[in-house]
């Protein structure tokens, strides 16, 4: 896909991720705000690398990359002279689908990328590859209709006008394009509403200052970086009409994990009685897993802890803990918005289900 053609598509002037040729091309968002560059990845262990790496991160993002990778492996497959080609993609699929265990869209857009592998099966692999490409790519448009009608989900639950607070980054960076909470922030944009954005830093890894408040500025929001610590005080200040945050996976009662510093968001939300919605694709929805206690979750490198980019801030020998995520129980959600609607908690499975 040109590029052109992705940014017309996504009304954006950046964009996350594409096939391009025989490679990937992503934005390397560990390095934004500050540049703005963008990495060629010819092969899958490259695709899984960026992913544990984060140059690319966000739980749609990782599964369009995910698919991508098992199409790069498939061409990779049609080139080569190996026996066994179904053996080469299928264990390339295993590997970047296990690359970060808490985001269930990584798994799905894998099974996604394979489910069009093996309905090709008795073509010539190059066919077989070429189905598997387009189909990395439909994922990636699919992915940006969804969030735009989460978007417009999401929109009509907003006042106006409104102050959002949302925490690290679940926009277009984080997706295929438009984003699941930014999603909503610029659906109640595109619904007339006055909309301001308060982004948490999100630390350690600063998604919300460097990420978040990159992409809403480069759309022309109205956008202010406040310390994870302030919530507290915007809250009870009046400042938050509603705070919206992305999800990694949701269990099957509505418990979400997210980005850690989530949960510790939606008590405060609740102690302020401020409405906290969890935006998310269906394809976030784990059915398989009953509750948030069944979630897997990721430890992070220490390094993310100790240095912000080169300097170090924490002394040498100190111990360090990482943990990435946190899960928000279900009692403290007023709605799960998905492409298919807005559901409270206890109706989220009948609702993603229909």
């Amino acid at each position: 896909m040109q590029t052109d053609e992705l940014r017309e598509i996504l009304g954006q002037r950046f964009h996350t991720i594409r096939f391009d040729g025989d490679a990937v091309e992503m934005i390397d968002q560990r390095l934004l705000p500050g540049r703005e560059t963008y990495v060629r990845l010819p092969d899958p262990h490259a695709v899984a690398g960026a992913i544990r790496e984060m140059v690319i991160r966000g739980a749609p993002a990782i599964g369009i990359a995910g698919a991508m990778g098992v199409a790069l492996a498939a061409l990779q497959a049609s080139r080569s002279n190996m026996a066994d080609p179904d053996l080469q993609v299928t264990q390339a699929a295993q590997m970047l689908a296990q690359v970060r265990p808490t985001a269930v869209n990584l798994a799905w857009g894998v099974e996604r990328a394979m489910e069009a592998w093996q309905s090709s099966a008795g073509r010539p692999v190059p066919e077989r590859a070429r189905a598997v490409i387009e189909a990395s790519e439909r994922l990636l448009i699919e992915d940006i209709e969804i969030c735009r009608a989460i978007g417009r989900n999401g929109a009509e639950l907003m006042p106006d006008p409104v102050t959002i607070l949302t925490h690290c980054n679940a926009g277009a960076l984080a997706t295929g394009g438009y984003g699941t909470a930014l999603g909503v922030v610029r659906g109640a944009r595109e619904a007339g509403k006055r909309v301001k954005v308060l982004a948490d830093e999100t630390r350690p890894f600063l998604q919300g200052a460097r990420l978040t408040a990159w992409e809403l500025q480069k759309d022309g929001f109205d956008v202010t970086v406040i310390p994870d610590s302030n919530a507290a005080t915007f809250l009870r200040a009046g400042q938050v009409d509603a705070v919206v945050v992305g999800a990694d996976r949701v269990a099957r009662n509505g418990d979400a994990a997210n980005k850690v510093g989530t949960y510790p968001l939606a008590v405060l939300a609740s102690e302020h009685s401020v409405p906290f919605y969890v935006a998310a694709p269906v394809s976030t929805v784990d059915l398989d897993t009953p509750t948030g206690e069944d979630i897997l979750i990721e430890d992070r490198p220490a390094r993310e802890v100790t240095h912000v980019f080169d300097t170090r801030i924490v002394p040498e020998g100190v111990a360090v803990a990482n943990v990435a995520f946190d899960v928000t129980p279900h009692r403290l959600i007023k709605a799960i918005v998905t492409e298919k609607g807005a559901f409270a908690p206890a109706d989220l499975a009948d609702g993603v289900s229909r």
